[in-house]
């Protein structure tokens, strides 16, 4: 836990009017008192009491070899710091970034979309990109969501994870279980560890009541496919993903990456009919899958835990897979992933 700090006491100001007296040193004062001795510096600077400054007997308009006498000198007292300090703290502050209405309303509009900060912030420098006033990074949007109870509960539900509070992500772990065949993603190529290649993807499934999800994303431009199966058995899920990767040319599905569930246990039809490469995570290590990881929470933002999933629900999961797909991302310099798979596409077929 870090230090909490406080403003000095009225008995601290007076043992460093006591002591300041006596000669004694700013490091044996903030000794003293247990504070730093930046501390005790600052504070002689800022609230020293300058007699003249009280005085009838002041003359702003004479001239400064004129100012002699004990009235001219300079002492720290701890009443008038005391004071000081009271009227430095009642000047307004410099204002909050969002607090102007026409960036504010802007951020609050893009919220209620179901952006996160983070495109939010990038957005705005495409769309102003002349307007310094049209900024904000997204911590800050964050922390202002987060700084009021009524915003909190207002705003925070148009979050990815609306978490009453602000909190780390903790990791969901799931059982382990041999896989026959199974490849370690320690050998998977750099080019796909790095995202540098295209044509490398993550798959997962995503648990709903009734029917499950299936859902593939590729790691270099974070486009998004899904497929509603009626279970998470392993034959029901290599049938999806067979479905969804044969209109891919060769060249955009060299290889998938996989977590360690039963439900990927006949990866080997990948390498025999599409000739995919397929790699599995390590244990318990979601965060190597980060970008489907990713794409499931935007998914979840449509389709919460317990919702209700049907054979029928295709064409309701692919109007919010599409949603995903044209919202831009930070990651991919605020194109959306569909622009950037489009973009690698004719590439492939040249």
């Amino acid at each position: 836990m870090g230090e909490v700090y406080s403003h000095l006491s009225e008995e601290e100001r007076q043992v460093i009017q006591i002591e300041i007296g006596n000669g004694t040193g700013i490091r044996a004062i903030g000794a003293m008192i247990g504070r730093s001795p930046s501390t005790v510096s600052r504070e002689i600077k800022r609230n020293t009491w300058f007699p003249s400054n009280e005085s009838e007997s002041y003359r702003p308009y004479r001239p400064r070899r004129l100012k002699t006498g004990p009235w001219t000198s300079r002492y720290y007292i701890a009443g008038p710091a005391r004071r000081k300090a009271a009227r430095r703290c009642a000047k307004a502050r410099k204002p909050h970034r969002l607090s102007p209405d026409r960036l504010w309303a802007w951020v609050a509009e893009k919220l209620g979309c179901g952006w996160s900060p983070p495109p939010v912030s990038g957005r705005l420098r495409v769309l102003f990109p002349g307007d310094d006033a049209m900024r904000v990074c997204p911590e800050t949007v964050y922390r202002w969501i987060y700084s009021s109870k009524p915003r909190r509960e207002r705003r925070a539900r148009c979050l990815p994870r609306g978490h009453r509070r602000r909190r780390k992500h903790a990791g969901r772990r799931v059982s382990r279980f041999p896989i026959p065949g199974r490849v370690s993603i320690a050998e998977r190529p750099p080019e796909a560890d790095d995202r540098s290649g295209f044509g490398h993807w993550e798959a997962d499934s995503v648990i709903g009541m009734g029917c499950d999800l299936h859902t593939e994303a590729e790691r270099r431009t974070r486009f998004l496919m899904a497929r509603v199966i009626p279970d998470k058995t392993a034959e029901r899920s290599v049938g999806a993903r067979l479905a969804m990767f044969a209109p891919l040319p060769a060249a955009a599905r060299l290889s998938v990456t996989h977590d360690n569930g039963t439900g990927f246990a006949r990866h080997a039809r990948l390498r025999d009919e599409p000739g995919m490469a397929t790699y599995f995570a390590d244990p318990y290590s979601s965060w190597q899958r980060g970008g489907n990881e990713n794409r499931n929470g935007m998914i979840r933002r449509y389709l919460p835990k317990r919702t209700i999933i049907e054979p029928g629900m295709a064409r309701e999961l692919q109007e919010i897979v599409d949603e995903t797909d044209n919202r831009p991302m930070r990651a991919l310099g605020h194109r959306t992933p569909a622009e950037a798979f489009a973009d690698e596409l004719p590439d492939l077929q040249l």
